[in-house]
């Protein structure tokens, strides 16, 4: 579902606070991301922060309505109001606006006209992966490909967002990382007598990036059966979705498949939720639950790294930190991020 009602104005305004350099800012709003679980919004508008910018996203007719989270009037936050009749009405005075940003009521003056300052300013939106996405400046949909949410052959499971207190680039390159399972995952997938890292190649497609990485590390989970026969080698597939967005192909015993879309939301440059949508062709009868206590085991193991970093901030400087062999994945994501226009001290 999309809804492509409005586009932001040209000269994009930072938020108040902005956590980000302009000249970063203004590159990371050309991306779209994704805010919001699609099931969690409903007609209740949900407040949401998107690079410090504060939206409120609500359904409007069954359809997804995205928008600065701020009545012009007297700036009060719509995502204390609510939806009546598909409009959305301002906590404070009332005032009503439609799906399309317009102000339609001003009970103060009812038969006044209204002023076409009163107007929201709304952002695209769509859902997919059960998630809703959007963004912040004019780019046009680009939202990464995750073919086996559609494939009828695998089971679809969304695990519920996560709040990180680090960056989205310090995130993103640990879900790319692969030596410190071993250290990191020990009480879910890890292993400490199996930590080398064979060698691996990574290359670029287009504006993606692609690393291949065969291993003996198992991807089952401490406690669970593993049919995997012994020395069999897992093959890990990573594709980088620029600036914070990553698919995981994970190659299971007897043709079996985890995909894995790894979402790192950027609320602040310091501040990322992580949305996660999973799909798989296989233990289509085992119970959800267990699949998503194991990814938050694993998503917290991750975060206690992630939030501890310093710097903070993903140094794009390659003479900034040292670096190993296993670490190709992540050097060439900071290339990337380099790329696109991104400072050398980077903030998220």
């Amino acid at each position: 579902m999309t809804n492509e009602t409005t586009t932001p104005p040209k000269e994009l305004e930072l938020p108040r606070d902005c956590t980000f350099t302009p000249e970063d800012w203004r590159v990371l709003a050309e991306y779209w991301y994704p805010v919001a679980v699609a099931d969690e919004v409903q007609d209740k508008p949900v407040a949401v922060k998107l690079l410090d910018m504060k939206l409120v996203c609500y359904r409007s007719n069954g359809k997804i309505v995205i928008a600065r989270d701020l009545c012009f009037h007297r700036g009060a936050p719509l995502s204390k109001g609510w939806v009546d009749n598909g409009e959305i009405v301002c906590p404070y005075h009332g005032f009503r606006y439609n799906c399309e940003g317009k102000c339609t009521a001003v009970p103060a003056h009812p038969s006044s006209r209204i002023s076409p300052k009163l107007k929201l300013i709304v952002y695209p939106a769509v859902e997919r992966y059960g998630l809703v996405w959007t963004c912040l400046g004019s780019a046009s949909e680009q939202i990464p490909d995750f073919a086996a949410w559609d494939d009828p052959d695998y089971i679809n499971i969304l695990i519920p967002s996560f709040d990180i207190a680090g960056s989205a680039g310090r995130q993103m390159e640990g879900f790319l990382d692969v030596s410190h399972f071993a250290y990191v995952h020990t009480a879910t997938f890890g292993d400490r007598n199996n930590t080398e890292v064979p060698q691996y190649k990574v290359r670029r497609e287009g504006d993606q990036l692609v690393a291949e990485y065969w291993s003996t590390v198992s991807n089952y989970g401490k406690g669970q059966d593993n049919p995997a026969p012994e020395g069999f080698e897992w093959l890990r597939e990573f594709r980088v979705f620029p600036p914070f967005a990553a698919s995981l192909q994970v190659y299971f015993p007897d043709e079996g498949r985890l995909n894995i879309l790894n979402c790192a939301s950027p609320v602040s440059a310091r501040y990322t939720r992580l949305f996660c949508p999973i799909s798989r062709n296989f233990d289509k009868n085992a119970p959800v639950e267990d699949t998503i206590n194991f990814n938050l085991q694993v998503f917290q193991e991750d975060a206690e790294m992630v939030e501890a970093q310093t710097p903070e901030d993903l140094p794009l400087d390659l003479q900034a930190e040292a670096h190993i062999p296993a670490d190709r994945t992540s050097i060439a994501y900071r290339q990337v991020l380099t790329s696109l226009g991104l400072g050398q001290s980077y903030t998220s």
